[in-house]
């Protein structure tokens, strides 16, 4: 009889060892590699639990799936639709440590660049997308939603002041819509700092003007230092009543952004944004805008100059002049270094 309670009381004590160390397996030892490849695990919106299980195999975060899936339905990670987002993961972490990681732990954000390269909308759809999850199709729906963008405050025209080229924080799986939601609150943010608003109104424009006209100079000129005196030129131009003659609202309303030169072809084109045609501003922005062109409107170089001409040098910086015979002249030297080059 004893001998059977001993068997007994090693088999119980047997199977409970056999049992801990199992727990301890699943739970405490370490599942996730030493060395990983890459830290960073994507998991898409919509995946099942399977999907994601496969993405942490095959990218060499798991060592065995098993276990992982044991301690995933003890803690209620596993869900028909799994938590999507951008998760750092740390070498030499156990079951527990990843579950916890994925069900509640923060993501790792990814920094979105939008520069002042962009002439089109699209163009800032497209940028974006290399960024965050969205594809560029599921982008550019979104920045073509006449009502969406009128929501957001903008006509179809303007919609591309709403971007302020800088670096921005998100997370790897935010929407489209609500992409633009938080470019929005940058915008509004930007524009109250620094008095922003208080001298776009001293210009007599608004937000939407003033970045219209900072995206011709973007287009105009990309040394820094010249741009509040080139700001200045087209102020004047606006104040006298003169059209702009901006040869890059030319290129822009025939959308033929790999011009060298412009010529009748531009110039002549019967368009709104044709500032050869038309007086005034354009009916919005020709590109995105930097905030050094912005900048550059909102606090213009005070002059009386009406035009200004390249100097044909290879600085890329320009001559500038108050009447059209010192331009004349100014074409002359452009000339002249052209040939000279």
């Amino acid at each position: 009889m004893k001998r059977i309670i001993l068997l007994t009381l090693l088999v119980l004590l047997a199977g409970f060892g056999i049992w801990g160390y199992q727990k301890y397996r699943d739970y405490l030892q370490p599942n996730v590699p030493r060395e990983l490849k890459d830290s960073i695990l994507l998991i898409p919106t919509g995946s099942t639990f399977e999907e994601v299980r496969d993405l942490l195999y095959e990218g060499g975060f798991l060592r065995d799936t098993a276990s992982f899936r044991r301690v995933a339905e003890k803690l209620k990670y596993k869900r028909k639709t799994m938590r999507a987002g951008r998760f750092e993961i740390q070498p030499g972490w156990t079951n527990l440590e990843l579950v916890r990681h994925l069900r509640n732990g923060k993501q790792s954000p990814v920094n979105v660049v939008i520069t002042a390269e962009a002439r089109l909308p699209e163009d800032v759809a497209v940028k974006v997308a290399s960024f965050i999850e969205p594809t560029a199709e599921e982008m550019k729906q979104a920045f073509e939603n006449d009502s969406l963008i009128k929501a957001l405050g903008f006509e179809p025209e303007t919609f591309i002041s709403l971007f302020i080229p800088n670096t921005y924080e998100f997370f790897w799986n935010t929407s489209p819509e609500a992409f633009l939601q938080r470019m929005k609150k940058e915008h509004d943010r930007f524009w109250k700092m620094n008095d922003r608003l208080g001298k776009a109104r001293k210009l007599g424009l608004t937000p939407e003007e003033v970045y219209t006209l900072a995206s011709i100079v973007e287009r105009e000129t990309n040394r820094n230092e010249e741009k509040k005196r080139i700001a200045g030129v087209y102020l004047n131009r606006l104040k006298k009543g003169i059209k702009l003659q901006a040869d890059p609202t030319a290129v822009f309303a025939r959308r033929d952004f790999t011009t060298s030169r412009v010529t009748n072809y531009h110039t002549k084109y019967d368009s709104p944004y044709n500032t050869y045609m038309y007086e005034g501003l354009p009916p919005g922005p020709i590109s995105m805008a930097s905030i050094a062109s912005i900048d550059a409107v909102l606090n213009p170089e005070k002059h009386d100059y009406i035009f200004f001409c390249a100097k044909g040098d290879g600085s890329g910086l320009h001559n500038f002049a108050k009447t059209l015979r010192g331009h004349n002249k100014n074409i002359r030297i452009y000339k002249r270094n052209l040939r000279g080059r």
